[in-house]
C-alpha cells in the first residue's frame, strides 16, 4: 500500500513540472509582410540603451505608488457589479457588418447569412444578465464579434487586409481578471471586460473564479514577464506563451497562475528559477532596465490588435510601461487619458519639437496623433526620438510605404522621399505630449 501511495504522488509531481523557459514568437505571416526601410533606421542609434542613458531618476517610492495605482485597475474587473460599457460603444462591429463586401482570408467573402448569424449569435438581449467574475487561463484573444474569423475591408488596400482585422480587439495574456456579460447563444464565447478592454473571448480560454481565489491570487506582490515570447510548459506541453507584461502573483517565492477543472477556476503554483523571465513588479527605472525591455521590443513585426502573439502601437506602449509599474488601457485614445496631457496641436515643424525636447521625459512620455501613439526615448542631434510600432508612412497618392514593425526614428521618418505627403509628418501631426 505505502508503495502504491509513492507511486501515486510521484506521478502527480511529473504531471505538474511547470516551469517557464525563453522561446521565441513562432514564425507566422506577420514575418512574410513587406518591411522598407528609411534613413532614419541608418542614421541615428538603434541601440536603446544609448537613449536610456537620458533618463532621469526616479525615486522608487514613486514607482511603488504608480505600481499600486497598476494594481488597482489590473483587478478592477472583479470589483465591477456591471459592464460599465454603453451597447452602442459594444456593438460596433454591428455597424461594419451592414458593409456589402467584407473578406476572410483568402480573398473569400463574407455571406450575408453569414453575418446575420454573428449578430444572432452575439446574443445581446442578454447583455449584462450573468455578471459573474472569471479569469484567463492561456493566452487568447478578444474579438469584437463571437467568431474566430479574421474580417477584412478590401484585402487589396494595404491598411484593409491583413493584418488589420477588424474582428480583433485586442490580444489578451495568462492571468487576467474578467468581468462575464454574458454568454453568446452556442455558449462557446463569453462577453467580458478585462482591464482596460472588453470583446469576446473563447469559453475554453476562460474559468470562472470565487471569492476564495480571488482573495488568495491577490498576493499584493507580483512578478512580470520580461522576457518577450517565453513560454508556460507543463513537461512538454505549452500552457501559454507569455509576452512582456504577463502578470504572476507571488507567494512564497512560487509564482502563481490560474488553471480550470469543471470550469472553475484553480491555483497552480511553481517556483521561480530566473529573474531574467519573471522579475518583480516594478521593475527599477534604470538605463540597464529601461534598456533590457525596449530592446527585446525593437523590430517585433506590426500587429493590428495583437493577433499572432505580435503588437501594434498602443500594445507596445502598455506592455513597456507596466514593467515599470505603470498601468495603460489597450486603446491609444485611452492611453492619452491616462497622464499629464500637454498639448502640442497649434505647433509644427521644429516649433514642435522644441516643445517637445522641453516637456517630454525619457522613457516617461508619450507622444500621440489619433490612431497612433509611441514612447519618447530623449534626444539625438537636437532632435526628438521616438520609438513606435509604426505600419508605415504616408505619401503624396495617400498610399503607404510600409514600414511595419517596432522602429526608432525622428518625428520625420523618410523625410528623404520625394514622395513623401509633408503635412502628414509626426512633426506636423502630433497632438500631445503625455507625462508619467
Amino acid at each position: 500500500m505505502k508503495i502504491v501511495v509513492c507511486l501515486f504522488f510521484i506521478s502527480n509531481i511529473l504531471l505538474a513540472n511547470y516551469t517557464i523557459i525563453p522561446s521565441k514568437r513562432e514564425y507566422s505571416l506577420l514575418d512574410k509582410m513587406p518591411k522598407g526601410y528609411v534613413n532614419d533606421m541608418y542614421k541615428i542609434p538603434q541601440d536603446l540603451l544609448f537613449y536610456a542613458k537620458q533618463i532621469r531618476q526616479i525615486p522608487y517610492t514613486i514607482q511603488l505608488k504608480r505600481d499600486r495605482d497598476f494594481n488597482y485597475n489590473y483587478f478592477k474587473p472583479w470589483r465591477q457589479n456591471s459592464f460599465n460599457e454603453p451597447i452602442k460603444e459594444i456593438t460596433w462591429a454591428n455597424k461594419m457588418l451592414r458593409r456589402k463586401d467584407l473578406y476572410k482570408m483568402g480573398y473569400k467573402k463574407i455571406s450575408e447569412a453569414t453575418k446575420k448569424y454573428w449578430i444572432y449569435n452575439s446574443n445581446m438581449n442578454n447583455f449584462d444578465t450573468i455578471r459573474a467574475k472569471a479569469i484567463t487561463i492561456r493566452d487568447s484573444n478578444l474579438r469584437a464579434l463571437p467568431t474566430s474569423i479574421r474580417i477584412f475591408l478590401n484585402p487589396n488596400k494595404n491598411t484593409q487586409g491583413f493584418p488589420f482585422d477588424y474582428n480583433q480587439n485586442t490580444a489578451i495574456y495568462l492571468n487576467t481578471p474578467l468581468y462575464i456579460s454574458h454568454y453568446s447563444k452556442d455558449k462557446k464565447w463569453a462577453l467580458v471586460h478585462a482591464p482596460g478592454s472588453y470583446g469576446w473571448i473563447k469559453v475554453k480560454d476562460i474559468a470562472l473564479v470565487k471569492n476564495s481565489f480571488i482573495k488568495e491570487f491577490q498576493t499584493g506582490k507580483y512578478g512580470i514577464v520580461i522576457r518577450d515570447n517565453s513560454k508556460l510548459i507543463n513537461g512538454k506541453n505549452v500552457i501559454a506563451h507569455l509576452k512582456i507584461g504577463t502578470i504572476f502573483p507571488i507567494k512564497n517565492d512560487n509564482l502563481l497562475f490560474a488553471t480550470r477543472k469543471n470550469g472553475i477556476a484553480k491555483i497552480s503554483s511553481f517556483k521561480r528559477v530566473s529573474n531574467k523571465l519573471v522579475a518583480t513588479k516594478p521593475l527599477k527605472f534604470t538605463p540597464t532596465n529601461v534598456a533590457y525591455i525596449a530592446n527585446q521590443l525593437k523590430n517585433e513585426p506590426y500587429a493590428w490588435g495583437g493577433i499572432l502573439h505580435g503588437r501594434d502601437c498602443s500594445a507596445t506602449t502598455k506592455d513597456f510601461f507596466a514593467c515599470f509599474g505603470i498601468f495603460l488601457p489597450r486603446n491609444s485614445s485611452d492611453q492619452a487619458k491616462r497622464g499629464q496631457y500637454i498639448s502640442i496641436k497649434h505647433f509644427k515643424g521644429r516649433a514642435k519639437k522644441d516643445i517637445i525636447l522641453k516637456y517630454a521625459k525619457p522613457f516617461e512620455s508619450l507622444l500621440f496623433v489619433p490612431g497612433h501613439i509611441g514612447i519618447y526615448i530623449g534626444r539625438y542631434k537636437n532632435e526628438p526620438i521616438i520609438m513606435h510600432t509604426y505600419w508605415g508612412i504616408r505619401l503624396k497618392d495617400f498610399s503607404k510605404y510600409r514600414l511595419s514593425r517596432t522602429i526608432i526614428t525622428t518625428l520625420e521618418p523618410g523625410k528623404e522621399r520625394r514622395d513623401l505627403r509633408v503635412k502628414s509628418k509626426m512633426s506636423n501631426t502630433l497632438k500631445a505630449i503625455i507625462n508619467f
